[in-house]
């Protein structure tokens, strides 16, 4: 097994399961492949991977990505990510979303997608982010009701534009600062 650089922050979850932050390792325990069974993921050659993870990474603060691995199988079997929005309203105060909940079709029914929104939810909260916020599928409504998400009055709309095309092409340098 290639231990991870993160496995003093981890804990256990159960037998053979340990539940810790996303690692550069992940890639070969099929990190990819299980948010396969959320969306579609694309042919990520382990170079992009390194690269998607180290701008990640370097964007501190912003990005956490929870994982539950089964630790006998060497796999990643849930995971989520909360993304820590910096705000100027609210006395510059953070949002967290969260994104990308799923775990293995294999493991569902033991409570695990409880228990990575739990802990997502739960360092969102320690970070201290002034609310947590995420969309979802219509059939996964009741779980997140369940799990303390609430539509709120008069803001239950969801709305996006689809771009069509390449979905990472970027056009210019400041397309990558965003600002400016």
């Amino acid at each position: 097994r290639v231990p991870c650089s993160h496995d003093s922050y981890s804990f256990n979850p159960g037998e053979g399961l340990r539940v810790r932050p996303l690692c550069l390792e992940d890639y070969d325990r099929g990190f990819l492949e299980l948010l396969g069974q959320l969306t579609s993921v694309g042919n990520i050659s382990r170079e992009e991977w390194e690269v998607r993870f180290q701008a990640m990474k370097e964007c501190q603060g912003t990005y956490y990505v929870v994982v539950i691995e089964d630790v006998n199988l060497a796999r990643v079997i849930g995971a989520a990510t909360l993304v820590a929005e910096k705000k100027f309203i609210h006395s510059c105060g953070l949002v967290g979303r969260l994104e990308d909940v799923v775990v293995s079709d294999v493991y569902r029914g033991k409570q695990l997608g409880k228990l990575v929104v739990a802990v997502t939810s739960l360092l969102a909260t320690k970070l201290g982010c002034y609310k947590i916020t995420l969309n979802c599928n219509d059939k996964m409504i009741k779980f997140y009701n369940n799990m303390g998400y609430k539509s709120e009055d008069g803001n239950a709309n969801y709305m996006c534009i689809r771009v069509q095309g390449k979905p990472r092409e970027v056009v210019g340098d400041k397309a990558h600062r965003g600002i400016g």
